[in-house]
């Protein structure tokens, strides 16, 4: 064995050990536990399809001690949920910089008492935006490690031990993904603050459609498509704001809209509330109204997976 390899096998070694003193167990739902991250010394990030009960929360340390736990806040959209330990006990991990596609990888997990685990791969793909049944990510990674059973929750790592983001298997498909750590930790961040990720919500029913030449000059911008009104709640904001069937939305708050990826891109916490101007062709010209987003209601699993054109109310 060249000393090469071993300095690489040995590199992460160390970097899933240092991982490690970050990762915890989670004790929190019948059979198989899941796997956390301390992102501070009192809160745990982890994935919110891995805890199953409200109560009766535990979490094992990388040091042996068990302490309980309680829901900071949970958001089935991003499948991410914080958990605050009753007391500071634990060490918070280190964030790396984003990945790179080629990077190899650590996933690691600590499904059991008897310790971590940990899978050796590589990066394979950055994606996103892409929708989830109750919500969006941004970005996601797709990497070639293993995905045992109880990794969900725990962290993906560099070579250095530094958590490139968190894993999770909770969007089913038989397929794990890798939420990049700065979006899961500003998640993370709302969700100790609030207890929940607020999203926007405009009550229409669409669908794309095909900007001709004529539209785009009366736009004055090069745009291929936006989101033909097929159907408005009443009294919703879109309604409120003057919204007509038949209208095309192109863009909201200054941001083009294409498809439903961008609309959902912008229905965020940040226009919650506030008056939001929404860009539409009605008969062919551009006209500027104005809406007042609401807080997008919780919706029942089965309905959130029925795409169909009920976009703009998550």
């Amino acid at each position: 064995m060249s000393n090469d390899l071993l300095d690489l096998s040995n590199a992460f070694a160390n970097a899933a050990e240092k991982a490690g003193n970050s990762t915890v167990l989670v004790n929190a739902r019948r059979r198989i536990p899941a796997t956390g991250v301390a992102i501070t010394a009192d809160l745990i990030l982890t994935a919110d399809h891995a805890v199953e009960r409200d109560e009766d929360i535990t979490v094992l340390l990388a040091d042996g001690t068990q302490v309980n736990a309680t829901i900071a806040g949970r958001d089935p959209g991003t499948d991410l949920l914080v958990l605050k330990l009753e007391k500071n006990a634990a060490t918070p991990a280190e964030k790396a910089p984003p990945a790179r596609v080629g990077q190899l990888a650590l996933a690691v997990g600590r499904p059991s008492p008897a310790g971590i685990e940990a899978s050796l791969g590589t990066v394979s793909a950055i994606n996103g935006p892409v929708r989830t049944p109750r919500g969006q990510l941004e970005k996601f990674y797709r990497t070639d490690t293993t995905p045992y059973p109880g990794f969900s929750g725990g962290p993906l790592v560099d070579a250095a031990g530094r958590v490139l983001g968190i894993n999770t298997s909770g969007f089913g498909r038989g397929m794990s993904i890798t939420i990049p750590a700065d979006i899961a930790w500003e998640i993370a961040a709302e969700l100790a603050k609030n207890g929940s990720i607020k999203r926007g919500y405009l009550g229409i029913r669409s669908q794309p459609v095909e900007l001709n030449a004529a539209a785009q000059a009366a736009l004055k911008r090069e745009q291929a498509a936006g989101l033909l009104i097929i159907g408005l709640e009443p009294n919703d904001p879109a309604d409120a704001g003057g919204m007509l069937v038949g209208d095309t939305l192109v863009g909201i708050n200054g941001h083009p809209v294409a498809d439903h990826d961008d609309l959902f891109a912008q229905l965020t916490g940040a226009v919650v509330g506030k008056s939001t101007p929404l860009e539409v062709l009605r008969g062919g010209q551009p006209l500027t109204l104005n809406a007042t987003i609401q807080e997008s209601k919780p919706q029942p699993e089965t309905e959130s997976r029925n795409h169909g054109h009920r976009h703009g109310r998550r």
